[in-house]
């Protein structure tokens, strides 16, 4: 999709995988191979910056946790951030 790639590593256990710049915003990107989608390091990177929004990609289906601005999409649908308004 032709996103510049970042990373934000916070200290030896927490990292962000991906974090991409979009229509002025700065947004993380958390990956998950299963369907276990617990991400600490997604969770520290929101209390510590605030974004506007955040993805998670992972095994399991499309969904949107309110209070942490967390949207979930399935590995698969990785293509529809291009077209997502954030």
């Amino acid at each position: 999709m032709d996103y510049d790639l970042y990373y934000c590593k916070n200290d030896a256990t927490s990292e962000v995988d991906f974090l991409i710049y979009k229509e002025g915003k700065i947004i993380p990107i958390q990956v998950k191979a299963g369907s276990n989608v617990k991400s600490k390091s997604l969770d520290i990177y929101i209390k510590t910056y605030n974004p506007s929004i955040s993805y998670r990609f992972s095994m399991k289906n499309f969904g949107y946790d309110k209070n942490k601005k967390i949207k979930s999409r399935p590995l698969y649908a990785v293509f529809c951030l291009e077209k997502e308004n954030n």
